[in-house]
Formats: C-alpha cells, sequence, structure tokens
C-alpha cells in the first residue's frame, strides 16, 4: 500500500473543518459559564436546514442559481438553526436556571429529531435523495485560490486545495481568539465565565453576555453541521451521517484547553484521527478502536492537565454552575 502523506494531511484537515466550527462555538458558549452538551442536536439542525435552504434556493432559481447566493443561504439557515436551538437552551438554563447538564442532553435529542424530521420531510417531497445541482455543488466542495496555487509540490496539496468553509474556519478562530484575548467585551465575556458575580459588581451584564455568547456559539457550532453536509457527505442528506460528530467536538473543546487557537491543529488532529481507519488500515487493529481515538487521547490530555493543575489550562471557573444574583 501507498502511503501519501499529503493525502492524508488534506483529508484531515477537510474532516477536522466541521469539528473546528463545532468546537469554536463550545468554546465561545463554555467562555461564558454555559456547558452546553447539545452540539450534537445543533450540527444535526445546521446541516438539515443548510441543506434546505441550498435545496429550496435551487429548485426556486431553476438554472439560475448562483453558487455564492447558495453558499451564504446554506450559511444563513444552519446559523439561524443554531441560534434557535441555542437559544431554547439559554432561556432553560440562564433564565429558568434549569441544569445544564440535562438541559445539553435534552437539546441533543431534541436537535438531532428537527433535523431528522427536516431531512426526511425533504426526501419525501422529492421522491429520493435529496440534492443540490452539480452546478451548485462545486461552489461548496471546490477548491477557491488559483490553479498555479494548487500545482505547488507537496505544499499546494496541502495548504491551497480546500474549499472556502477551511479558510472560513481558520479566520474565524483567529478573530475569536483575538476578541477573548485582546477585547474589552471578549475579558468581560471571561470575567462572566470566571465569577459571575465578581464582574455583576463590577458593573457587567451578566445576562447579556451569557445569552449572546451561548446563542452566537450555538450558530457557529450549527455551522460545522452545515459544512459536513454539504462538503464531506457531498450535499446529500444521510439521517447518520453526523452522528458523533457533535461529541467529538465537545471532546476536542478539553483537547484544546478552551483556546480557539489551539482548535486549528486540534481539529485537524481529530479529522485525521477519525478517517485514519480509511487511510492506514491495520489488519490487526479493528476499525472501531480507531474511531474512539479522539476520545481515548481526550481522557489522556484531561488527565495530564489535571496533574499539572495550570490555571490557563482549566476550564472558565463558573462553568456549568447556574448564577444566582440574589446569592452574590
Amino acid at each position: 500500500m501507498n502511503f501519501n502523506l499529503a493525502g492524508l494531511i488534506k483529508a484531515a484537515v477537510l474532516n477536522g473543518t466541521p469539528l473546528l466550527f463545532g468546537t469554536s462555538g463550545e468554546i465561545l458558549t463554555e467562555k461564558s459559564g454555559n456547558l452546553n452538551l447539545g452540539v450534537e442536536g445543533l450540527m444535526f439542525m445546521g446541516g438539515a436546514f443548510g441543506l434546505a435552504g441550498a435545496f429550496w434556493y435551487d429548485q426556486l432559481a431553476g438554472g439560475n442559481a448562483s453558487g455564492i447566493v447558495a453558499v451564504l443561504i446554506a450559511l444563513l439557515c444552519a446559523f439561524l438553526a443554531g441560534c434557535f436551538g441555542s437559544l431554547i437552551f439559554s432561556f432553560l438554563t440562564i433564565s429558568l436556571r434549569a441544569n445544564q447538564n440535562v438541559t445539553g442532553l435534552a437539546l441533543t435529542i431534541f436537535g438531532t429529531g428537527v433535523g431528522q424530521f427536516v431531512g426526511e420531510q425533504l426526501r419525501l417531497k422529492v421522491g429520493g435523495n435529496i440534492s443540490i445541482s452539480n452546478a451548485l455543488k462545486g461552489s461548496f466542495a471546490n477548491p477557491v485560490l488559483p490553479q498555479s496555487l494548487q500545482d505547488i509540490p507537496f505544499l499546494g496539496q496541502v495548504l491551497f486545495s480546500y474549499n472556502g468553509f477551511v479558510y472560513l474556519g481558520i479566520a474565524m478562530a483567529i478573530v475569536m481568539s483575538l476578541f477573548l484575548n485582546r477585547t474589552r467585551r471578549g475579558l468581560y465575556l471571561k470575567a462572566v465565565g470566571e465569577s459571575p458575580s465578581t464582574a455583576d459588581a463590577a458593573g457587567i451584564n451578566v445576562t447579556k453576555y451569557k445569552y449572546l455568547a451561548t446563542v452566537i456559539g450555538g450558530g457557529i457550532s450549527a455551522i460545522g453541521g452545515m459544512v459536513y453536509t454539504m462538503t464531506i457527505a457531498g450535499t446529500v442528506w444521510n439521517h447518520t451521517a453526523l452522528s458523533g460528530e457533535g461529541w467529538v467536538a465537545v471532546a476536542l473543546v478539553i483537547f484544546c484547553l478552551w483556546k480557539p487557537l489551539n482548535a486549528l491543529w486540534g481539529s485537524v488532529l481529530f479529522g485525521g484521527l477519525m478517517i485514519m481507519y480509511l487511510r492506514v488500515p491495520v489488519s490487526f487493529i479493528p476499525s472501531q478502536i480507531y474511531k474512539v481515538l479522539p476520545y481515548i487521547v481526550t481522557a489522556i490530555v484531561l488527565i495530564i492537565v489535571s496533574l499539572r493543575q495550570k490555571r490557563e489550562d482549566q476550564p472558565p471557573a463558573s462553568l456549568g454552575l447556574p448564577y444566582f444574583r440574589e446569592e452574590r
């Protein structure tokens, strides 16, 4: 068997891009002190609504559909679907102070069900697999950089041969890191996650920051589901394709130590681990073992981080805890 390193790296990046969005969105959410375990449901909703938006636009436009417009519609539909699901989560956990773990698991069930419903309803309406025209598929999956860059030996394949979502995800992670570490509002958000009572006493609107971070973070995570459906899954709805992506994204948050920049290389690593059984098969290792490698690596990192006990590597101090202002 010929080993193609460039091909493996490219596949790892492409498979890691949905995880990058899912992880970055959850990092933003958890920085506010909210623990949303419903990423799996959000990604299902993003995948279903993103595909539905592009599909109906393609149908209405006939043969005159614009690839850029289709991509923007898919992004918007996925983001809004994720925001809606996260808004429900926010109302229950921030306003009503429901248990975040239970609510997140409920959101996973709810979001998965909604996504399955939308996808299957579309399948029934068209009488078969839902897909967009071949002309629009290229707008989602084809490389966006010039062919001259892609033709550079090795580097062209591993750096310049990706669809636009890869570069969008990289830019999003960098901007999020700058926001959290270099802006006043980002520092306010981190203060809310570390000690909401102290932030409240300093005049920071804790409820507003928690709502905004959770809702926007959920929208970003949902985009990851759309990216998976429109690129890796070939713009065809498969009700089992997204299974597990959201849970891997939650695990990746821990692996990345709640830092968006770490998610850049962490998502590539996890993307590679998830497809390793296809690219580098080992006869005596079952594929099921390969598939749990991301979780094993996360557990090892969690143990190491716990032993080191460095404050900057720990989760926000109030993560998962409801804030009761009257107890301040």
